[in-house]
Formats: structure tokens, sequence, C-alpha cells
């Protein structure tokens, strides 16, 4: 009877309300599943070279360091602000697609430019929103810094270094979440219509979109590695780095242009498939709650 009820309920909700609560369960399924690569990530972006300047960590060393010395719930620490960010994150941008979806695509699909502009102004709008979690998710995962809670961490960011270090990596952030979302719902639906859809089993469909997401993901991935590796290093470092241009300036000196890559391997990793799977989720509810994604 409460479950039809609940059911009841989420009929009733508006659209876009649907689409949010639809965005951030999948975002909670996702981050909680492929948090240690995002550790493993900010870890690798972050390692500092050695005498010889060599800093050659593998991700499978990596791995074990941190098993090593901060036990396997080690690889999943930062979850906390991820759930955060991602949570309400991943709800905004799905809520924000629908809605211009909407209003500029009545009854159509999306032309490739068409849904770089949506993937990209979409995840904007959540990145703004989101990003003081974000500058403490990365601080987390870095193990440089102690806060005791994600309230505390923004309240000790904000008392410590104002809105700028609340905001720190804005820039670089917008410069890699906008254009992956945009690549990424490109590549996705460009791909998905390709598929024969109207002849496949429907029980195959949640596979067909996972497959389609795989595929989107590397390539978004690739094309905005730089991007990431720069705002990591500024959400570390916003006393250091006031300008983009000077975290881009030091990542090359120290490191060359292979270190605008680091951390490359588990970060394709995890937003392809949590890109992949949030879809998955995301346009199977939506499809439940009888709307078309």
């Amino acid at each position: 009877m409460e479950s039809l009820q609940e059911e009841t309920a989420l009929q009733r909700m508006h659209p876009v309300l649907k689409a949010f609560v639809c965005g951030s369960i999948s975002g909670t399924c996702s981050t909680l599943l492929f948090q240690p690569l995002d550790l493993l990530k900010t870890r690798l972006q972050t390692l500092q070279p050695s005498v010889n300047g060599s800093s050659r960590v593998g991700m499978v060393t990596l791995i074990f360091r941190v098993v090593r010395t901060e036990s396997l719930l080690g690889l999943w620490k930062g979850v906390s602000p991820s759930f955060a960010r991602c949570i309400p994150g991943v709800g905004i941008y799905f809520s924000t697609l629908y809605t211009m979806k909407q209003k500029f695509l009545v009854d159509r699909s999306p032309t490739a430019l068409e849904s770089v502009f949506l993937g990209a102004t979409s995840r904007a709008v959540a990145g703004i929103c989101m990003l003081p979690v974000t500058v403490v998710k990365t601080r987390y995962e870095s193990g440089r810094f102690g806060y005791g809670s994600v309230y505390g961490a923004l309240k000790n960011i904000y008392q410590t270094e104002g809105v700028r270090g609340m905001f720190s990596g804005l820039t670089a952030t917008l410069l890699r979440d906008a254009p992956f979302s945009g690549i990424y719902l490109m590549f996705y639906t460009q791909t998905k219509k390709l598929a024969p859809q109207d002849q496949l089993d429907p029980a195959l469909m949640p596979l067909l979109n996972f497959g389609c997401g795989i595929f989107a993901g590397i390539l978004a991935s690739l094309a905005t590695q730089p991007a990431d590796v720069i705002k990591t290093h500024m959400q570390l470092s916003p006393q250091k780095y006031h300008r983009t241009t000077q975290a881009i300036a030091f990542i090359y000196k120290d490191f060359g242009l292979v270190g605008f890559f680091r951390g490359g391997v588990p970060r394709a990793l995890r937003r392809t498939l949590m890109a992949a799977m949030a879809w998955t989720v995301y346009e199977q509810m939506m499809e439940k709650m009888g709307l078309k994604s």
C-alpha cells in the first residue's frame, strides 16, 4: 500500500522535478561505485616529482599504497563531499537538460551541434552551483587536508580564503565540464541514432544505452583531461595560482606536456563508467515515469 502511494506521488510530480529525482538517484549509484577511481585520479595528478625528476607511479602501485597506509576504506575518502556534489549536481544537470529540451526541441531529437550546446550549458549550470563542494571534494581526495566534515570544510575555506577560495578553479572546471558534457551528449545521441532501436528487444535497451555511454565517455574524457589536471592544481593551491595561465605554466615546467594527462586512466574509467551508468539509470527511470528523456 505504501509503495503504491509513493508511486502515485512520483507520478504527480512536476516533470522537471521528476528529471531532478531521476538524475539524483543515478548520480548516487554511480558516485558510490566509482569514487575510488576519482581518488586515484586526484592523487596521480598531484604527485610531486622526486629529486631525479621522476614521478612515475602506476595506478596499481598507488592502490596498494592507499590500502596499506589508509586501509581499504581509504579508497572511498572524499565520498561524502562527492555525494554532496553529485546527488544534487547530477539532478540539476538532468533537470536543466530536460527543461531546455522541452523549450527548444519539440518532439524531435537534437542535432549534433544542438547536443553540444545542451550538454555544455546544462553542465555549466550544475558546475557553477556545486563548485564550492567540488573544491572540498578535491581537497579530501588529495589527503593533504584534515577537514572533519563537508560543512566544516566549507566554513574553513570561506573564513581563510573567502569566496575566491570556494570558487577556485572555476575557469578550469568550466573548461573541463562544459566541453565534456557537450561532447559526451553529442556522441551519445548520435550513436544511439545509428542503432536500430525499433528492432531491438526492449530488455536490451539498457545495454545499448550503456554501450553508447562507454563510447561517448572515452572520447569526451580524452578531450578534456588537460583541463581536469589544471583544475585540480588550482583547487589544491589557490594561494599559489591566481590565474589559470599560472597553473598551466607550472604543470608544463615541472612535468612537461605529459603532465596534462596525468591521472588520465582512472579519470577516463570513472567518467566513462559513471556517465554511462548515470544515463542508463536516468533513461530507465524516466521511461517508468512516462517521460521522454
